[in-house]
């Protein structure tokens, strides 16, 4: 919209212009097909009833949304604004003038329900991590001695009393979160660039709908929307009933205009969560782009170097600043012309995943996947380690993906730094070990693995010890059996090599030798005794590197989703977590691997929702949050 002669003037996607108060009277009976050309609008003029419409522009409303979504029905049911504020000028949250620090966070409250937590025998259940062990093989010969002995350190957080429930209908749904869990401080970094407009920026709002109305009343939100420059829409705000409505309002105002500032975008969001006086146990930004960064990173030519996407991503984000920051940025790219290279490299650099969004339809889901994992963190500061328990031996790898792993220089200990942990998450990591020969022994003891954690919401620091990992060694032993355990996790290791080294190539231009790569991987992964025993992740990976195979027909399969698939599934695989893939986020898709519960619960909230089926009014009740817990 612009301005003219004293009237505000509102020019249409057909390019007409019109006095806005003479077309929002138009609008406003019904009419949404341009007097002029008669071409049907999907963005339409909205005069809001309390707020004024930012300077110079005014808010438009996508035809279709949220009116004819089921997420009005909830937007109707929230309380209006109070009478005495209506009545008198009121700047917009979203057109406030930004202060230098962003200090202004809404308070949480401090509720004394964490000391029902701290007796670890009430929820050793809820609370805690299963360790488990396998040995490549259980004996080996007396006489032999083995260089590369490979161990599994299998882990698994608790589930939460809602994925312990044994019902899944939807009748049970009320009941399945009723369980504190640790809240959350979101921040939210949207491209509005003007590549977004029409029907990408109504999904996008109709996607950050449903997540405001999944955050509990003790979670926090606050929305960054860039293009050319970057903006706070509001501060972290408690997701109370009016803090939605306030957030709904804000996100609806949004229009696409602009080029893509991505670095300027996650320094605003860096700096909400630096700035915050509070903060909840759990933290995470999501970043959502369709397009390149214009403004910071210069793409690659033939006689250019490798851009430095590290630009992009504040210091106070990079896993190995010294002050021990680290916000995990969730980064999705959404369509054909984004940025996958940049937007893995934010994830992988702030320890946080790459999701792909081929498709709009799956935008929602895809959102919804992300924060069904973030509202059930029950481990956090997660450090494994593994400690030998025989003086001859020494470790060797430690084959952890992206997670941080180091080995001591003496080779007795090693670390893996794993972070935070969803309800129901499980990882694998490969230790390996040099097993010496016995003289006289029946048994080796190999090593021990220890668990430090911190519980997110009684704060309490926890370890736990596996038992010794001891192999038998008889004189003579029979035929060595591998653990289908073990093998299972080396191929899957196998696979994000192959994975890496095809992408490398293709980039390099040489698609054929990329695919023939994926070839011989599938080729070796299918003579396993995992395969050969129809292992169900087996199965999953040869459907993986296939699809890979295919989106790399040609440069420009590979150029518009190719590089994105592989990217989003390497995050997938280093770091042993679930990210939307290509046109699905469906459960029953092979490629789905990582997924808990929660998130599937989450994205079964999505998906009614967008049907619009009449359950969609009990599934709209948001999970609830320490000190947010539902009145008797």
């Amino acid at each position: 919209m612009k301005q003219g002669g004293g009237h505000a003037i509102f020019t249409a996607e057909c390019s007409h212009s019109f006095h806005f108060h003479c077309i929002a009277s138009n609008v406003k009976h019904g009419n949404q097909i341009c007097p002029v050309c008669r071409a049907k609008w999907k963005e339409i003029p909205m005069q809001s009833p309390s707020l004024d419409p930012p300077l110079g522009r005014v808010a438009v409303n996508p035809v279709g949304w949220p009116q004819n979504d089921a997420l009005m029905t909830v937007v109707r049911r929230l309380p209006p604004p109070r009478r005495d504020l209506s009545r008198r000028h009121v700047v917009p949250l979203f057109q406030a003038p930004e202060p230098g620090i962003f200090n202004d966070d809404e308070s949480l409250d401090h509720l004394p329900v964490v000391a029902e937590s701290t007796n670890a025998s009430d929820n050793s259940s809820l609370r805690t991590i299963e360790i488990k062990t396998y040995p490549e093989v259980l004996e080996a010969p007396r006489s032999s001695s083995y260089d590369n002995f490979t161990i599994l350190v299998h882990l698994k957080a608790a589930a939460t009393v809602a994925n312990q429930s044994s019902s899944r209908n939807h009748a049970s749904l009320p009941q399945l979160y009723q369980n504190p869990r640790a809240p959350v401080d979101l921040v939210t970094v949207l491209d509005i660039s003007g590549s977004m407009a029409g029907t990408k920026l109504a999904l996008l709002k109709r996607a950050m709908g449903f997540v405001i109305q999944n955050l509990g009343s003790n979670d926090r939100l606050s929305v960054i929307a860039f293009s050319s420059t970057a903006r706070r829409l509001f501060p972290l705000r408690r997701m109370s009933d009016v803090g939605r409505q306030q957030a709904l309002h804000a996100v609806n105002s949004l229009v696409a205009n602009g080029g893509t500032n991505i670095a300027e975008g996650l320094k605003k969001g860096a700096k909400v969560m630096e700035d915050r006086r509070e903060k909840n146990p759990v933290a995470s930004i999501i970043l959502f782009s369709d397009g390149q960064d214009t403004y910071t990173v210069t793409g690659a030519g033939a006689n250019k170097s490798q851009p430095n996407y590290q630009l992009l991503v504040p210091l106070s984000m990079h896993g190995s600043d010294n002050t021990g920051f680290q916000i995990p940025v969730h980064a999705f790219g959404f369509g054909a012309d984004h940025d996958a290279s940049s937007m893995h490299s934010i994830s992988e650099i702030s320890g946080g995943t790459f999701s792909f969004i081929e498709t709009e339809a799956v935008l929602q889901d895809a959102f919804a996947q992300c924060i069904g994992g973030l509202l059930s963190v029950v481990v956090q500061e997660l450090q494994v380690g593994v400690e030998c328990m025989n003086p001859s031996l020494c470790l060797g790898l430690l084959k952890a993906g992206s997670y941080p792993s180091r080995v001591a220089a003496d080779g007795k200990t090693g670390v893996i730094e794993v972070g935070d942990l969803y309800a129901d998450e499980e990882r694998d990591f490969l230790v390996s070990v040099n097993v010496p020969a016995e003289s006289s022994e029946c048994e080796t003891s190999l090593l021990k693995v220890k668990c430090v954690y911190r519980d997110p919401l009684t704060k309490e620091m926890t370890t736990l010890e596996s038992d010794d990992v001891r192999i038998r060694r008889p004189e003579v032993a029979g035929q060595e059996v591998v653990s289908i355990e073990v093998d299972r996790q080396r191929n899957r290791f196998q696979a994000a090599e192959a994975m890496a080294e095809a992408r490398m190539t293709a980039e390099l231009g040489d698609l054929p030798g990329a695919v023939s790569i994926l070839e011989n991987c599938r080729r070796v992964l299918s003579e396993t005794v995992s395969a050969k025993s129809h292992d169900r992740l087996c199965i999953v990976l040869d459907a993986e590197l296939k699809e890979m195979q295919e989106r790399m027909a040609s440069r420009h399969v590979y150029e518009a989703s190719g590089r994105a698939y592989i990217l989003s599934g390497l995050s997938s695989h280093s770091w042993q977590r679930a990210t939307a893939r290509g046109d699905s986020t469906d459960g029953s898709s092979l490629v789905q691997a990582y997924q808990t519960p929660s998130m599937v619960e989450m994205l079964t909230r999505s998906q009614a929702m967008l049907l619009g089926s009449p359950s969609t009014q009990r599934l709209v009740q948001p999970v609830w949050s320490l000190g947010s817990q539902p009145k008797p």
